[in-house]
């Protein structure tokens, strides 16, 4: 997977994650693809919603220790 832009917002607890994520990807262009590290095990959901709500697509999601890796395809 090509990655356009990677943002940390390792340490942040919700909805930091979350609006980083939507400053960046208003950054970008439709299509783009948006790579998030974040550390507040909330933002697997915060994620999975703000993407029904915004129309922009979760491609995946993973987890490795405590780090949650969101992946975003710009609409």
């Amino acid at each position: 997977m090509q990655i356009d832009k990677e943002i940390d917002a390792s340490g942040l607890n919700c909805p930091l994650p979350i609006l980083r994520a939507k400053k960046a990807l208003s950054e970008m262009v439709s299509g783009q693809v948006l790579k998030v590290l974040a550390t507040d095990a909330g933002s697997v959901r915060d994620f999975q919603a703000f993407a029904k709500q915004t129309g922009n697509e979760l491609l995946d999601q993973q987890t490795l220790g405590d780090t949650y890796t969101h992946f975003m395809r710009r609409r």
